[in-house]
């Protein structure tokens, strides 16, 4: 008799997948707390102090990095997410803002936009591919790449907030 097929045993395989799930559920919630913490953070520096960490941290990403002339915007080059699919090939960019809140205090928003360009449907009687279908895009804020540039600006509250969401998410 297998361990699977005893009733001991599937009570201790149903145990097991649910500690395990329950384990990745609470590293979800962690991560979503302390990256929601982050999008809401007011650095106690000023911008052209946090302004290079940003810019380091889109090259460290792999892209490409313009800054606009006169002021805390930058944005990147497309690059492809991923190998190309017959669903279509999927790329991404960062516009990324610096904002003064005060004296000493600024933020930093990771705006990623996706776009998707998906191929047109072949057809079977010429055997040509039709021309690329309209691409869709979406942009969205990164908390994820914000919680990253805190921990790089700001290493002592990333430990704070790490020890604090270790408390509250279980």
């Amino acid at each position: 008799m297998t361990l699977s097929k005893s009733p001991l045993g599937s009570t201790a395989l149903l145990l097991v997948a649910a500690l395990a799930l329950s384990t990745g559920c609470a590293a979800n919630r962690r991560e979503t707390y302390l990256q929601e913490k982050a999008g809401t953070h007011v650095y106690r520096q000023p911008l052209a102090e946090v302004w290079p960490k940003a810019k380091e941290l889109l090259t460290e990403e792999g892209y490409s990095v313009m800054e606009a002339k006169g002021g805390f915007e930058m944005q990147t080059d497309w690059t492809m997410q991923g190998a190309p699919s017959s669903l279509g090939t999927a790329y991404a960019r960062y516009l990324v803002r610096g904002i003064e809140k005060g004296p000493g205090q600024s933020t930093v928003e990771f705006l990623r936009q996706n776009r998707v360009e998906s191929q047109g449907a072949h057809d079977t009687n010429t055997g040509a591919a039709s021309a690329a279908a309209a691409d869709s895009s979406s942009l969205t804020r990164d908390y994820a790449l914000e919680w990253k540039l805190l921990q790089k600006v700001d290493p002592e509250t990333a430990k704070a907030w790490e020890a604090e969401a270790a408390q509250k998410v279980q």
